[in-house]
């Protein structure tokens, strides 16, 4: 049985060095690749591949929002979440999203051939780089304080954008939503997460793995 996957990564060395190590592989055909979050939404509605291998920094989108919306529209795919990031709430947060299973990216190589044939067995993957991190923190839950998940999706998705610098105009074109929307967007997160200025969010916003610094 050969394993249809879709590589989502902004970044084209790096795709193409996850698609030629997949394609090598006799039971794993790469079905395309996905430069950014939103893209890799329509490719996997359009594709239908089994596994999504997904870096979560990826500007408008990023993976893990890209990953909820996935799972909702196409709850067949399983994700693996590739990422810079290590820190356990990430993880959680993105398991939590609906990935199937979470490497490093400073762990990639052979790993990812071992994780997608796991997460496509259907089993979960974490990378043993990661889990022993991420079962501590689950252990105690008050450590997973997470100010994200006080926000909803599209808040979510509105905090991205205006961490990297859009308008609201341009955030209500790219999102579907009037400029008055976006406000109201936007004074809610600032209300939840109890930050008021623009410096503020953006920090968070990069602390938190929304959006990277690139």
């Amino acid at each position: 049985m050969t394993i249809r996957v879709l590589v989502a990564d902004d970044h084209k060395a790096v795709a193409d060095g996850i698609r030629h190590l997949l394609a090598a592989q006799s039971d794993i055909e790469v079905v395309g690749t996905a430069r950014s979050g939103r893209e890799a939404v329509r490719c996997a509605l359009e594709l239908h591949p089994e596994v999504i291998v997904m870096d979560s920094n990826m500007p408008d989108l990023n993976g893990i929002e890209a990953t909820r919306l996935i799972r909702e529209r196409e709850p067949s795919a399983r994700v693996l979440m590739l990422s810079v990031h290590s820190n356990a709430m990430h993880i959680v947060r993105a398991l939590r999203a609906g990935a199937a299973g979470y490497v490093p990216k400073s762990s990639a190589g052979s790993d990812v051939v071992e994780a997608v044939r796991a997460v496509h067995a259907g089993r979960r993957y974490l990378h043993p780089s990661i889990a022993e991190a991420v079962l501590a923190q689950l252990v105690e839950p008050e450590a997973l304080d997470d100010p994200v998940a006080r926000l909803s999706a599209r808040e979510r998705q509105v905090l991205q954008l205006l961490a990297e610098g859009k308008g609201v105009a341009d955030i209500g074109l790219a999102l579907s939503l009037s400029p008055r929307t976006v406000e109201t967007y936007r004074a809610r997160l600032m209300d939840k997460l109890d930050i008021h200025d623009m410096p503020g969010l953006v920090k968070l916003a990069i602390l938190h793995g929304i959006t990277s610094l690139e």
